[in-house]
């Protein structure tokens, strides 16, 4: 077989869908910019809230994320905070029950976040009555104004749910700045961008409120190891239920400062996306046929090129092919340049400082190593659902004994 031949077809092979790619960012990102935060009216009343807190081996930053929101200028009584706490340190369990907080204690052999959601849900007092559940990760901070900013909001929305604006605490590392900026291009692109042409926003891991009844039915659904906010969302969008964004919320994130973190992060992101697309591609000709623009939006999302890989193909092609074909390169160079662009675009002034250059520079290098962690996440679901096999073959057996 001729080698040109196999070199163009290569070429287009990869170029198209990272074209695709980097024609919807920019589309979004292009978006994002005729949206204007607007904040929310005063709430007339105050609804009754739960804040889920999951924190796995977690040490002090559980600590500080109580403590943000035991300050809360909302009434106290109409929010109460229950943290899951798993594989903490005795001394660190030890001090959350001196405070005015629900703790629970599960000792999970595979701790994931979704189990531990589902163990807050199945352990709540049937007495209880919530209008809406808050998550939050260990680690992250709150002003004192959350949960009034989130009444009002959830007052004023409408819907069954919306995403906060998650932020960086911490840009002392490259590897921190980097995260941050990532993840303001995401809020750009997935939430701004998206709310601006009517479309629902992305779910972050953290943040996130939900109406209660809602989010009690549907959390027990999810079965996958890692990604349940990509789940959740998936649920909504099929349930046309629109999920609004509201930026002047804060909720500040400690970000991850070691490469084979920021690695690890990227490529369960990647397994995540993959995994989202396969189960829900078949819903696409339904969503068509019955005008859900949202969970059609969010297929063709999941279908795109993870940004990871795409950064990762576009270095290797820019570097490679003016070797090899100097005239292939130009339309990479050019497909760079946009890409480029639309990410300057949808990076927020605050964090285009003396750093960002050099920063932004380092993501091809930094992130191609985050594509051979997306095995080592597929293999950890894989283990995670043989666990979960395997305990209910237990449970099995031990009720034909009992018979």
């Amino acid at each position: 077989m001729n080698f040109w031949w196999i070199l163009y077809t290569i070429d287009w092979v990869l170029f198209l869908p990272v074209a695709i790619t980097v024609a919807y960012i920019l589309f979004f990102a292009i978006a994002a910019t005729f949206r204007t935060p607007t904040t929310p009216p005063k709430a007339k009343g105050q609804n009754r809230y739960i804040i889920l807190i999951p924190a796995y081996k977690s040490d002090v930053r559980i600590l500080e994320t109580v403590n943000s929101i035991l300050g809360q200028t909302y009434t106290q009584r109409n929010f109460d905070i229950v943290v899951i706490s798993c594989h903490q340190s005795e001394m660190i369990n030890m001090r959350l029950a001196q405070l005015p907080i629900t703790l629970l204690t599960p000792n999970f052999a595979r701790s994931t976040k979704v189990k531990a959601l589902q163990y807050a849900i199945l352990n709540l007092p049937q007495f209880k009555i919530y209008d809406a559940v808050i998550l939050l990760d260990a680690g992250n901070i709150v002003e004192p104004e959350f949960v009034e900013q989130i009444n009002d909001a959830f007052e004023a929305a409408g819907t069954k749910a919306f995403q906060t604006h998650r932020m960086a605490r911490n840009r002392d590392t490259a590897i921190a700045r980097l995260d941050t900026i990532f993840e303001e291009i995401n809020n750009t692109i997935f939430r701004r961008g998206h709310q601006a042409v009517g479309l629902s926003a992305s779910l972050n891991s953290s943040g996130s409120v939900f109406d209660f009844a809602w989010f009690k039915r549907n959390i027990m659904k999810i079965r996958s190891a890692v990604g349940e906010d990509k789940e959740l969302e998936a649920l909504l969008v099929r349930d046309s239920i629109y999920i609004d964004y509201f930026e002047d919320i804060l909720v500040y994130d400690e970000k991850t400062r070691k490469v084979h973190d920021f690695n690890l992060q990227r490529g369960r992101w990647t397994y995540i996306q993959l995994h989202n697309l396969l189960s829900n591609f078949r819903f696409m000709p339904l969503a068509f046929m019955n005008s859900q623009y949202d969970l059609v939006d969010k297929i063709i999302q999941w279908a795109l090129i993870p940004r990871t890989i795409m950064m990762g193909i576009v270095s290797i092609m820019c570097i490679t092919l003016p070797f090899i074909y100097f005239t292939l390169a130009l339309k990479w160079w050019a497909i760079t340049a946009i890409a480029i662009f639309a990410y300057a675009l949808a990076t927020p002034d605050y964090l285009v400082d003396k750093n960002w250059d050099r920063d932004f520079l380092r993501a091809p290098l930094i992130t191609i190593g985050a594509l051979f962690n997306i095995f080592r996440a597929g293999r950890d679901e894989t283990g995670a659902r043989m666990d979960a096999f395997s305990h209910t073959i237990r449970k099995l057996k031990l009720k034909s004994k009992k018979q």
